[in-house]
This record gives C-alpha cells, sequence and structure tokens, in this order.
C-alpha cells in the first residue's frame, strides 16, 4: 500500500523536525509539506530533512491540503497531518490499520476517544468538536467523537469527492461529501499533546470563533446541498 503524507505548515520551525522525525518511513512513500509562506525557516527545515516542499501563498487550511492533494504521486492513500507535533506521526499505522485490512475508507484519529495529555486541547475546542461531531452523525448518520485533523483516506475516493473547501470547513467536507457517496468512515483514538509553538486557532479568540464558524457553516452547508440534490433528483 502505498501512503502519501501532506502536513500544511505556517510557522513551524520549533515543531516540523519533530514531527517528520517521527514518521514511520518503513510504511509511507511520499511526503509532502505545504508551506504557506512562512517567515521562520520551516520550508528550510523541512526541505534539509528530505521532505518535498510546496510554497502555497494563498492561505487556509484547506487550500493547503488540496495544494498537497493535487501533487501526491498516485498513493493508495493519503495522510494529513498537523505539523505542530500535537498528534504523533508514529501512531500513523493505527489510522492505516482499517485502511489496510480493508475496512474502511476514510479514517479520522479522534482525540476524544484517545489519551490527552494535560492543557492540550482547550475545553471550548472539546465542546466545540463534540457538538459539531454530534451534528454530523445527526444529518449524516456518521458517528465520530472528533473533527481532528490527523485523518488518512484512499486516494481514488478523496479525488472522486472533488474537495474544494479553502479553509476551516475542510475537514467537515471529506465527512459529509464521504457520507454522500456512501465512503466507510470510521475512527481510531490517537494521544493528543501540547503543540509546540502558539496556536493559530483554538489559542486565540479570532481563530476559535473562525475555526468554529466555518465548521458550523460547512456542516449546513454540504447537508442543505445533500438535501437540495436528493429533492432535485427525485423531481
Amino acid at each position: 500500500m502505498r501512503v502519501s503524507v501532506v502536513i500544511p505548515t505556517y510557522n513551524e520551525a520549533q515543531s516540523i523536525g519533530r514531527v517528520l522525525a517521527d514518521i514511520p518511513r518503513e510504511v509511507v512513500d511520499q511526503v509532502i509539506v505545504v508551506d504557506s509562506d512562512s517567515t521562520d525557516g520551516t520550508a528550510k527545515i523541512a526541505s534539509e530533512m528530505g521532505a518535498e516542499v510546496l510554497q502555497e501563498l494563498r492561505r487556509g487550511y484547506g487550500r493547503a491540503c488540496l495544494t498537497g492533494l493535487a501533487a501526491v504521486n498516485a498513493p493508495d492513500v493519503v495522510v494529513f497531518l498537523d505539523g505542530d507535533y500535537s498528534d504523533r506521526p508514529a501512531e500513523m499505522s493505527r489510522l492505516l490499520e482499517p485502511l489496510r485490512e480493508g475496512t474502511a475508507d476514510m479514517v479520522i484519529g479522534s482525540r476524544l476517544a484517545g489519551e490527552r495529555t494535560a492543557g492540550a486541547m482547550p475545553w471550548h475546542a472539546v465542546v466545540g468538536n463534540r457538538l459539531a461531531a454530534r451534528l454530523i452523525a445527526l444529518l449524516s448518520g456518521v458517528r465520530l467523537s472528533d473533527l481532528g485533523p490527523f485523518r488518512a483516506a484512499r486516494y481514488q475516493a478523496l479525488i472522486a469527492l472533488e474537495l474544494q473547501e479553502s479553509t476551516y470547513g475542510w475537514p467537515v467536507e471529506m465527512i459529509m461529501k464521504g457520507a454522500r457517496h456512501g465512503l466507510r468512515i470510521t475512527e481510531v483514538s490517537v494521544s493528543y499533546h501540547p503543540r509546540i509553538g502558539s496556536s493559530k486557532i483554538s489559542g486565540t479568540f479570532r481563530g476559535s470563533f473562525g475555526a468554529a464558524w466555518g465548521i458550523l457553516g460547512a456542516i449546513l452547508k454540504y447537508h442543505l446541498f445533500e438535501t437540495t440534490s436528493a429533492h432535485e433528483h427525485r423531481a
């Protein structure tokens, strides 16, 4: 099973070296770091450690993931992983196992089902993720406990979804569209640790509000799109 890893980064010089060093190279064929014009040398460190580095000047978490997805070298599976070392790349095999066994098409690493180091995830992020997961379960039938960024999916399935979200709605779009396409979506527990460096999302009110708004908006957007499409099809 050929595996490509996509890591979006922005000023992760303190952590990207540890992330890349912990990637299990025996199961990974390609590592792409998509850097959003970091000013602290993140791209240089990643390149020196053997990663393929792409510069994406357009900001947005989803945009970086899409850029990486477009550049992978025809793998069987794509893994998405943040560059702040809060998720541990050494646990990647947990996500790959259901895909290798043929029991899933998409696997989400759940921080809330796993062991969290104290202070790793602020309370509002825990509550927000639980609520978002429950809303997704209600609207799509996919039962998850978390919308974590550490996730893996079959490459051909991802391409068929025609993903396009450029910001915080990206993780939701993947799940909601995946459910609509009949993908087998499951989760595995992963550990979660305090990120290295300052958070661009949960560490600030603006970041937290923006992420929450993007996630909620995406859930409703793709549910309404599915409902409208179904009605038009029946008509």
